[in-house]
């Protein structure tokens, strides 16, 4: 039993008790703890730690058993739950409006609006949806236990030290040491064949990422559209945060007003599309001209 599973498994047994249990009677409910007494204790004060951390309230009550004071845990429901957020009708239009922006995939939100007092809770065709590939869940296991992975990828059997999940573009991405290659690799997830294998928890050391000689992942730069250097000039007030989306490969000048032009070889129109756009109109996209022309053209087909 996984970690998190565990974790889970817990917080639905102190959730759902009537009364606050003692540290004997967890270990003989929930399964996944080590037989061993003094194991047990140490991992379920662990698995309490982290609960807290993540903000739910275990709590721990004072027992009177046979003359005796020993301790119980529960998590108190009107601590645990949130409150009803009392929405008016602008606001449930809104929220409503934006559930239907992204659709996690495998995830409904209907039965969430019903909850929140939306009459017409149908979701509708989705903007956009976010899919969810099988092996996601092993991948974000693997990073927060530090566990070796290994997969089959483009015909070859890697061996990777997770490090992060990235959603660019419509993809999840997985970020880590390849030591197949001793670099840093991006990998796609919908690419990966046969699932993924993990190792024990704690089997690497995490490393600096300083000390790792890998790139960003540029999207606009993997297709099979004709190559071009594109020109886009970011307004000042977005010049700072544009740093963070493009890789080393992406040519950077400062402007003296604070706004900033960036060079970019594009073969991925759509994703060069994608990220200008993500500026709204605090980008300009200054040349080549045909380039400037076709998103000129697909925003005016959007609009009419």
């Amino acid at each position: 039993m996984s970690k998190l599973e565990r974790l889970l498994n817990l917080t639905a047994l102190l959730l759902n008790t009537e009364r606050p249990l003692r540290i004997d009677r967890i270990g003989e409910l929930m399964e996944g703890y080590p037989s061993d007494p003094q194991s047990f204790r140490r991992t379920f004060e662990r698995d309490k730690d982290d609960l807290r951390e993540m903000g739910i309230p275990v709590e721990v009550v004072s027992l009177d058993v046979h003359d005796q004071t020993v301790v119980g845990y529960r998590i108190d429901p009107e601590r645990y739950y949130l409150p009803d957020p009392d929405l008016d009708a602008d606001e449930l239009a809104a929220l409503k409006l934006a559930l239907r922006a992204v659709r996690l995939d495998g995830i409904a939100a209907s039965e969430a609006l019903r909850k929140l007092g939306a009459s017409d809770a149908d979701e509708g065709p989705a903007l956009a949806s976010v899919p969810a590939p099988p092996v996601i869940g092993d991948v974000h296991q693997a990073i927060n236990e530090h566990r070796l992975i290994e997969f089959d990828y483009n015909g070859e059997r890697r061996t990777v030290e997770p490090r992060r999940l990235e959603f660019q573009r419509g993809r999840w991405y997985l970020t880590g040491h390849d030591r197949l290659r001793d670099d840093r690799r991006s990998f796609r997830l919908d690419r990966i064949v046969g699932g993924v294998s993990s190792g024990a928890p704690g089997s690497f050391e995490p490393r600096d990422a300083s000390t790792s000689s890998g790139t960003r992942f540029d999207p606009w730069r993997h297709g099979d559209d004709p190559p071009v250097t594109a020109v886009v000039r970011i307004d000042a007030s977005q010049a700072a945060l544009s740093r963070g989306h493009v890789g080393e490969t992406t040519t950077w000048t400062d402007e003296p007003d604070g706004s900033a032009t960036i060079e970019m070889v594009v073969t991925n129109r759509r994703a060069f599309r994608t990220f200008a756009l993500g500026f709204l109109e605090h980008a300009e996209v200054v040349s080549p001209p045909e380039l400037r022309a076709e998103l000129l053209e697909w925003l005016n087909g959007v609009v009419a």
